[in-house]
């Protein structure tokens, strides 16, 4: 049975921030850590005390995760960035809530000392001879600590306390990977009995040491299962101190999703009754599994149901019919034309999500060029004049101060000569748009058409109100880009005829499929690459830079994008994909690629991004490609093999074992994440037992009957008729006593596997 975890974060907004610039305003930004690894990064926001960023995040994770850190920090364009305050979210807290966490929560100081991360290494053993009790602490290595020094690394050593005694170890310089094998013994005192603490030191030269971390266990613990194996250093036990807003507050929303998936053919039962829900007569719609599902989800979970019954229906080859079904329900309940997919209703959202899923790669093909051009232009741009920012403008000015008017028609001009190449690309991209969505569009029309065939909503059939809102919302400072817009309509209006203008004889969503094909590329962008074994070459020198692109079988790389030669690394050989030190060649954002070739030898390329954002995205699309690979390392070298030893442990083998746990299972959810029919239908299964209660009141009278008395078995029946609500319609009721019945099924088959983990039962005591 597979686990999985997921943690889906929304960075909202913040208020009341500390001003740490001389103009009395900040530059925030927000840095997104899960147990002390960077995972995103926001963008700046300029001169704001209260940023809105609305930045949305899913990470896939190890269940063993322990917290979650939000850091704001204050960019500046000189010197090291302004640290304002963050906030820490423990697991258990996170869990606390399914529907997780959404308030606004005070910024707390960051304390050097509560900033510990890492893993220490411990065999304690307890001993009595002649001279009364005595133990043996074998301290053998800790991994991962906290840098404390400016190059990057700590000077750490070990204390260890055991009562009124101590002793310490040698000190192991410029590491945040100690080996020390040492064993450290302590006689016991008279007294009580004391615990055993273990704490972590920086060494400094000038100044205090700076405390790493600690671990300790209680009395009995050494009695009876002395500690032997990694164990998480942890903070000097405090109150965490609340600030009481002096330094401001973020609106978060924080979700944990903790699953454990079962073999497929439990699910089996839940998916054909999703599946013949679509399948069915167009007039039995509003009675079906799905439309029951439907009615008991609220608005707020209706976004990843949406995304899982998307995929789900895409690994299944039924797609089109999918989204036809939910648009023949929206239809239908819909009277005035002017509102249709305006709610918060499955049907918007899966359609949503379609579009995301299968035209994410279309989209990035179609607008890159142009969203390269704006982020190296670097050009400042802006219309409001409540956000007009004129001191910016003449940092990036010679000609003095420029008036608000002048900038105005200088942004008005850059503005649409980025939009002309954009709205040209859309209009020009008809036979480059997926055709599982022309399909998905053209049954969207007809239904829309049928429903509405009213000359007077021939508008909502292609374009809906495009044009028809210009000068009259709130925002008049948008007024000078009218004319390019109206200008558009026409082209726009066509664009969107000749797009549903498609043969309707293949379903729309295509055949069973993976949602990403092998040969698709999920990445492009130039990275600078290490040369192979460079000798006489500065660090610096030894990069070069290189245009790299990632598919599911090979990740590629040449001078440039249109050069014909290029070298590659096939997927199936990557073993491993990692962060690497920035003191391993002193430079920030480089990440290393270990593959093993025929021979079994292991091979690594170092790769520098651009910025954390753009390395997290690297390593979460690498890790997802190789997924699939055997032989994964558990662990390896977060530093590189230099002047004859490892810049991270110092060991001088280039052979040694990795001294750092390896993070496959850490990536960033997107529209590229392989299809899983068996996790979906789950995330399908925990969204029903949310609604069972009132499953059971809609549409059963009496809460406590059985969900299918007269199941049979042989015709897959699930009539529950008797005790049944009389104001629900008979086929819906059965369509609840179904779900009842499948819901009671995985329940069983969900509480029997873990009984077998807890050792209770023997494996294959139930079968579905």
């Amino acid at each position: 049975m597979a686990k999985s975890s997921s943690l889906n974060v929304r960075v909202v907004e913040g208020r009341a921030l500390p001003a740490k610039d001389v103009s009395g305003s900040s530059d925030p930004y927000c840095i997104v850590k899960v147990d002390d690894e960077v995972v995103a990064r926001t963008a700046t926001i300029w001169r704001s005390l209260s940023p809105f960023w609305g930045e949305e995040y899913t990470v896939h994770l190890p269940l063993d995760f322990h917290h979650l850190a939000f850091y704001v920090l204050d960019e500046d364009t000189v010197g090291h960035d302004d640290v304002i305050g963050k906030i820490s979210l423990s697991r258990e807290a996170i869990a606390a809530d399914p529907r997780g966490i959404d308030s606004w929560i005070n910024l707390s100081r960051v304390d050097p000392d509560a900033e510990v991360q890492g893993e220490i290494c411990l065999a304690v053993q307890m001993l009595e001879d002649v001279r009364g009790h005595c133990l043996r602490c074998h301290v053998l290595q800790a991994r991962d600590l906290a840098p404390r020094d400016i190059s990057g690394t700590s000077d750490p050593f070990a204390r260890v306390f055991w009562g009124s005694q101590s002793s310490e170890t040698s000190t192991i310089k410029k590491t945040r990977f100690p080996h020390w094998d040492e064993v450290l013994e302590l006689r016991e005192m008279p007294g009580p009995p004391a615990p055993l603490r273990v704490e972590l030191w920086d060494w400094d030269m000038v100044g205090k040491n700076d405390f790493l971390g600690m671990v300790e266990f209680p009395p009995q613990v050494l009695q009876q299962n002395p500690p032997n194996g990694w164990f998480r250093l942890l903070p000097f036990p405090r109150a965490e101190e609340d600030s009481g807003g002096n330094l401001g507050a973020l609106r978060l929303k924080v979700r944990l999703t903790e699953d454990r998936v079962l073999p497929s053919q439990y699910y089996q039962p839940l998916r054909e009754l999703l599946l013949e829900s679509v399948l069915g007569p167009a007039e039995e719609d509003a009675a079906s599994p799905l439309a029951v599902l439907e009615e008991l989800t609220l608005g707020d979970c209706r976004q990843e149901l949406a995304t899982k019954l998307v995929k789900l229906f895409l690994g299944q080859g039924l797609a089109g019919p999918f989204l036809d079904y939910l648009t023949r329900r929206e239809v239908a309940r819909t009277t005035d034309p002017n509102t249709l997919f305006r709610s918060n209703s499955l049907a918007s959202k899966s359609m949503e999500q379609f579009m995301k899923l299968v035209g994410m790669p279309y989209l990035h093909e179609l607008l890159k060029p142009v969203i390269n051009r704006v982020f190296e232009e670097k050009k400042y741009m802006e219309l409001d004049p409540c956000k007009m920012d004129l001191g910016r403008t003449r940092r990036i000015s010679f000609k003095g101060a420029p008036s608000e008017e002048h900038v105005r028609e200088a942004s008005l001009g850059l503005l649409t000569g980025y939009l002309g190449p954009i709205v040209d690309a859309i209009v020009g991209s008809v036979g480059r748009c997926p055709p599982a969505m022309r399909l998905a569009f053209k049954q969207l029309h007809q239904r829309v058409e049928e429903r509405f065939p009213q000359a007077e909503h021939e508008a909502v059939q292609s374009i809906g109100n495009l044009g028809q809102q210009l000068g009259q919302g709130k925002e008049l400072w948008i007024a000078p880009l009218h004319p390019f817009l109206l200008q558009s309509i026409a082209r726009v209006r066509d664009f969107l005829d000749q797009l549903v203008n498609v043969d309707g004889k293949e379903e729309a969503g295509g055949p069973a499929r993976a949602l990403v094909p092998p040969s698709v590329t999920v990445r492009e962008g130039y990275l600078l690459k290490r040369k192979d074994e460079p000798t006489s070459l500065a660090t610096r020198f030894a990069f070069k830079k290189r245009y790299f692109r990632l598919s599911g079988e090979m990740l590629s790389y040449s001078k440039s994008p249109e050069w014909q030669m290029c070298s590659s690394i096939p997927v199936s050989h990557i073993r491993a994909v990692e962060r690497v030190d920035e003191g391993a060649f002193q430079l920030p954002h480089v990440m290393q690629v270990v593959t093993q070739d025929g021979a079994g030898a292991l091979h690594t390329t170092y790769l520098q991004c651009k910025n954390v954002n753009d390395l997290n995205q690297w390593l979460s699309a690498l890790r997802k490609a190789s997924a699939p690979n055997p032989d994964k390392l558990a662990a390896c070298h977060p530093g590189a093999f230099r002047s004859a030893h490892w810049t991270c442990c110092l060991q001088a083998e280039r052979s040694a074992a990795g001294c750092s746990r390896t993070h496959s299972a850490v990536t960033l959810g997107d529209w590229s994440d392989p299809l899983d029919p068996d996790a979906e239908t789950q995330m399908v299964y925990r969204q029903l037992l949310l609604g069972r209660d009132r499953l059971r009141m809609t549409f059963l009278e009496d809460s406590n009957v059985d969900p299918a008395p007269e199941a049979d078995t042989e015709k897959g029946s699930c009539s529950a008729m008797e005790g049944a609500c009389p104001d629900a319609p008979a086929q819906q009721r059965e369509a609840a006593a179904c779900l009842l019945k499948v819901l009671a099924d995985l329940d069983q088959a969900h509480e029997e596997f873990q009984q077998q983990e807890q050792g209770k039962v023997a494996p294959g005591s139930f079968r579905p």
